[in-house]
């Protein structure tokens, strides 16, 4: 994003996360880079997250084995597959990984009924 001034910049990122926000997307999956001050232009960098890195991954995945359930924990490129016998042991994994914050919006999909 680009303005004249870095408050413009903060004006933009509000209106940008009212959009996201009524478009169901969660605001957690924006980083936002420094801002940079170029002769008049102020410019900042915004990427969308999309998937799940390695390393936060792996901290996932340890939190998972962790509790002892007897679900297994894998990771599938970009995103991360827990797999169990027991829909009570996934709705509590999905439950104690909602209480946790790993710093990025989880989604779950493909729940089996």
């Amino acid at each position: 994003m680009t303005a004249e001034a870095e408050f413009q910049l903060a004006q933009m990122m509000d209106m940008l996360r009212g959009k996201l926000v009524k478009r169901g997307i969660d605001v957690k999956a924006l980083k936002e880079g420094e801002v940079e001050m170029s002769g008049q232009r102020a410019i900042q960098k915004v990427t969308v997250q999309q998937g799940i890195e390695t390393d936060t991954a792996r901290k996932i995945v340890k939190h998972v084995k962790d509790l002892k359930m007897k679900v297994q924990a894998a990771i599938q490129g970009d995103k991360l597959r827990v797999s169990g016998n027991k829909r009570d042991d996934l709705q509590k994994v999905i439950a104690t990984l909602r209480e946790a914050d790993f710093g990025l919006p989880l989604q779950y999909n493909n729940f089996r009924d």
